[in-house]
């Protein structure tokens, strides 16, 4: 499984129920299972143990009360009544306590398979690349962390100590019987095949629909998450239509209803034919016993003690096979939350892998070639789905390069292999001479602070979405850097200050005060490399004005890689690389590029005959709001 395409198995964990593939009870599954089973190998070993002290324990009334009709009755033996009577209430006590051991035991091992599972969803998922979340629906994985999780559990746990009990009691209970009366216990034997028999198909049945109504389960999900959050709501009643939506989410939770109503008569119609047989099973055997105690060939207790033993054949019986069924619906859940751990990280630290140390911030694209990964299906060759072309670049350290070039051009791409959110496809990218896939991927990134032109946050205080970028700031480190970002006059005003909830993806903020938000966080960070993907872009004319000024501080000793948009960005860029297609056309100063008259030539006159009012000389900040100066800890 581990060499399996990653982005393949993306796009199965996003299939429709239609496309689902059939889950399959095997040696490899069960292996898989018993791995996270075996930390708690003790305890399962503890909790079996006690099932089968119960089950000896419950032998104990029939035959006991067999005693009393065969000896202490016909004797009149008060004492031995009384001593019976004795040891069955000792053993009705002990059982009750063994119950509760098994309870505790069977909770502390379900609750704790949850906790590892999900946590080594949660991990797994968290170190896939940027990839995984593009190609896999939100609602899926939330599923697989939740609703499998769970089912796994349930298989685990209830299954386990249910088929352990019932095989136990109905082997306990056939001695018993064996030793009381041989010939009726091979009758009781007789009606086996009717109970295992029509198990498989219609756990085969159970199993199938069973991972469509999951499959349709994580599809409503995925609809609820993208609709539910702020910008799929807006979506909706902008451009959607309300009732179709409605419609079209009914559409999937009727056919879940439907495969729920069917999943229900077929469990049903099962156990009422297993229960049927039993009962046939159990009149046999009293009408076999009658007529041995007629003939003297057995006593009326032993009568007695068997037709109370009859009835732990048949009801662990169908236990059993209902049980097989579970286990094989289960299994599903299991095999579901495998496939989502057994996705191939594409990105991983090499064995070797160092921490990077201190960094200067040379940045080095040597003969850099990369094409994003392929879909599911998709045979195109690699060189036609080339995005960057034989990319050569060297940024010294504090130097401020900013990238232009037409939508579509690779500037995204080139500032997403700095952090290695991608690997090259060949060629290297370099960190002060250290290749990226040579050191640790934490390292790597805590040298480097990203600034999107779509800054997210939590939904949280705007306290914890600054210190997510350095968790142990304090308030006055906060204050500082949200200062230098000209932000924190804006954060004092709002209604309980750095502690006021920011709402979901900072709804709650203006596209400016976000960006300045993001522009602080990447501050406090100190990172010795930061990458800006135009963070004035949301900013009007007097707000661009402060935080030019605040980011001409901040980039001050660092190496700044910026996607540039405005000319007052392009103009102070110390180096200006032009790409096309994918390939660097130009690259100079903004005086050399003007007078090469190129490409670049051609995208600033389009500026100027733009929108854009901050052409050359760029605007300075105002004089009333000093410049802060950048937050200090090291590099």
């Amino acid at each position: 499984m581990a060499s399996a395409n990653p982005w393949q198995i993306m796009h199965s964990m996003s299939q429709g129920p239609d496309e689902a593939r059939s889950a399959q009870l095997n040696a490899e599954t069960r292996r898989r299972v018993w791995t996270f089973a075996r930390p708690y190998r003790t305890q399962i070993f503890g909790f079996l143990g006690t099932l089968v002290i119960t089950a000896v324990l419950d032998l104990l009334p029939p035959l006991l009360f067999g005693q009393i009709i065969d000896v202490a009755i016909v004797e009149s033996d008060r004492g031995r009544l009384n001593l019976i009577a004795l040891i069955m209430i000792v053993a009705a006590i002990v059982g009750a306590a063994l119950g509760l051991v098994q309870r505790w035991w069977s909770s502390r091992i379900g609750e704790g398979l949850i906790y590892d599972l999900r946590v080594a969803l949660y991990g797994h998922v968290q170190r896939m690349p940027i990839g995984f979340f593009t190609k896999t629906q939100t609602g899926a994985l939330i599923s697989r962390l939740n609703n499998d999780v769970i089912g796994a559990q349930r298989a685990f746990t209830g299954t386990l100590g249910s088929v352990v009990g019932n095989f136990i009691g109905l082997i306990s209970t056939l001695i018993a019987l064996f030793l009381l009366e041989w010939r009726l216990t091979l009758l009781a034997l007789v009606l086996l095949p009717a109970f295992i028999v029509p198990a498989k198909r219609v756990g085969k049945n159970l199993q199938n629909i069973t991972r469509e109504s999951m499959e349709l389960n994580a599809s409503m999900n995925t609809t609820m998450t993208e609709r539910f959050g702020v910008a799929g709501a807006l979506l909706v009643k902008l451009f959607g239509n309300p009732q179709s939506e409605v419609d079209e989410f009914a559409g999937r939770a009727a056919r879940v209803r439907d495969i729920g109503v069917r999943s229900a008569m077929y469990s049903r119609a099962f156990m009422t034919a297993l229960t049927l047989v039993g009962a046939v099973g159990t009149i046999a055997i009293y009408w076999l016993g009658g007529h041995l105690v007629i003939s003297g060939s057995i006593s009326v207790g032993e009568l007695t003690a068997m037709s109370l033993l009859v009835a732990r054949i048949y009801a662990p019986l169908t236990s059993l096979t209902n049980a097989r069924i579970d286990i094989m619906t289960a299994m599903v859940s299991f095999e579901r939350v495998f496939e989502t751990l057994d996705t191939p990280n594409p990105i991983v630290d090499a064995p070797d892998a160092a921490e990077i140390g201190a960094v200067e911030g040379a940045v080095t694209f040597d003969a850099v070639n990369f094409s994003y990964p392929a879909d599911d299906g998709d045979d195109t060759p690699d060189a036609e789905r080339r995005v960057l072309h034989d990319i050569d670049l060297r940024i010294e350290p504090g130097q401020f390069v900013a990238l232009v070039g037409p939508s579509g051009a690779g500037k995204s791409t080139i500032t997403s292999l700095v952090p290695r959110l991608f690997d090259v496809d060949e060629g290297r990218v370099l960190i002060d001479g250290h290749d990226v896939r040579s050191v640790t991927q934490q390292s790597l990134r805590t040298a480097i602070g990203v600034v999107s032109q779509d800054p997210h946050l939590f939904h949280d205080t705007v306290a914890n979405n600054l210190r997510y970028a350095r968790p142990g700031a304090t308030d006055d480190q906060l204050v500082e850097a949200a200062t230098a970002a000209q932000i924190h006059a804006v954060i004092t005003a709002l209604p309980s200050g750095y502690d006021t909830i920011v709402g979901e993806r900072g709804y709650r903020l203006s596209g400016g005060e976000k960006q300045r938000l993001a522009i602080a966080r990447m501050l406090l960070k100190d990172p010795a490399i930061v990458i800006l993907d135009e963070a004035t872009s949301h900013l009007d004319t007097e707000n661009e004005a402060l935080v030019q000024a605040a980011l001409t501080t901040a980039m001050a000793d660092r190496t700044a890689l910026v996607i540039a948009h405005r000319l007052s960005t392009i103009t102070k860029a110390d180096r200006i690389v032009v790409l096309d297609q994918g390939r660097i056309v130009e690259s100079g100063t903004h005086d050399q590029l003007r007078a090469a008259g190129g490409l670049y030539n051609e995208l600033y006159d389009g500026l100027l005959r733009g929108t854009d009012t901050t052409a050359s000389p760029p605007p300075t900040a105002p004089e009333p709001t000093p410049p802060a100066q950048p937050v200090s800890h090291p590099h």
